[in-house]
């Protein structure tokens, strides 16, 4: 994988990471529940369910890359169009209220760490990105040295930022930046979906 190429990975990697969702949620919740261990286990085990989904997706298209060359291409463009779509999705987003309740489900006893790798391995939103996102990355001399270095990659990002929401959180009021600047998170993720889209296609 080339400089530039590794590169939007990494932005996509981070600006995914950085997106408000579910995972988000339960690692505010599990840090202010249980404190800054039980945080920090969430968001590590969220980036170990995270690392192994990309090496399984990456092994996979991969594979598929060498078998069937056209139904990669099929994939690989599908995967434009639905990068595409996030974008525009994104892009069209409206302002979330920072002063809106932020509404986190009771927890059910488990531990943060088992929490958080399922939330990840269990998401279906998850594979479809990672099959939109690592179909324009795959190539015929993709093994597993590359695959293992999109699975470190995207694993350590992830669970770099969500240890820091855990450390701030459990220190300060992360959460309430968090919810001001997530318009212009969806913005920046938006035209950077849009470029890696049109990238892919031309």
């Amino acid at each position: 994988m080339d400089l530039s190429s590794y590169l939007a990975l990494v932005t996509i990697a981070f600006m995914g990471a950085v997106s408000p969702g579910p995972s988000l949620a339960l690692v505010i919740r599990n840090t202010v529940q249980g404190g800054k261990g039980y945080g920090v286990a969430t968001a590590l085990g969220h980036g170990v369910g995270v690392g192994i989904y990309a090496l399984l997706t990456a092994l996979g298209l991969s594979l598929l890359l060498s078998t069937s060359p056209l139904l990669f291409d099929l994939i690989r463009y599908t995967g434009a169009a639905f990068l595409a779509y996030l974008g525009v999705k994104s892009l069209l987003a409206k302002p979330a209220d920072p002063n809106a309740p932020v509404v986190v489900h009771q927890s059910k006893g488990h531990q943060g760490a088992a929490e958080g790798f399922l939330i990840a391995f269990l998401n279906p939103h998850l594979a479809l990105f990672f099959i939109a996102l690592f179909s324009q990355f795959v190539h015929t001399d993709t093994g597993l040295n590359q695959a293992l270095l999109m699975m470190f990659t995207v694993g350590t990002i992830d669970a770099a930022w969500y240890c820091l929401v855990a450390v701030v959180l459990s220190a300060g009021p992360v959460l309430a930046w968090l919810r001001q600047k997530g318009h212009w998170i969806d913005r920046v993720s938006g035209v950077v979906l849009l470029a890696l889209a049109v990238k892919a296609v031309l």
